[in-house]
């Protein structure tokens, strides 16, 4: 082989050798790049999911308080309706009471 096709061959090596360093290098870049992506998107992720339970557990507890009243007003007219027919039920049985000491 001439000194000219040595050099050629050498210069050829070298290119090769220094694209595949580049290429190392711009792989490593990348995958540095996709991971600071990946790790973002999941931040942004998990910000999202936290919002939305924030979200779903302010609603369900608007929801209980709502529930409660309703209940609580139901339990209150229910007990008001109990207290009147025993009111009612207290006089008549005053009366029966009266009637049996006096008829005694």
């Amino acid at each position: 082989m001439s000194l000219e096709a040595i050099k050629q061959v050498t210069q050829a090596e070298q290119a090769n050798q220094a694209r595949k360093i580049e290429a190392q290098a711009q792989a490593k870049r990348l995958v540095a790049e996709a991971e600071r992506a990946g790790r973002a998107r999941l931040e942004q992720a998990r910000a999202q999911a936290e919002e939305q339970a924030r979200a779903l557990l302010k609603e369900a507890e608007e929801k209980a308080a709502r529930n409660a009243q309703t209940v609580t007003a139901q339990t209150r007219e229910s007990c008001e309706a109990l207290r009147g027919k025993a009111e009612g039920r207290l006089a008549e049985a005053a009366q029966s009471i009266v009637r049996r000491v006096v008829n005694s």
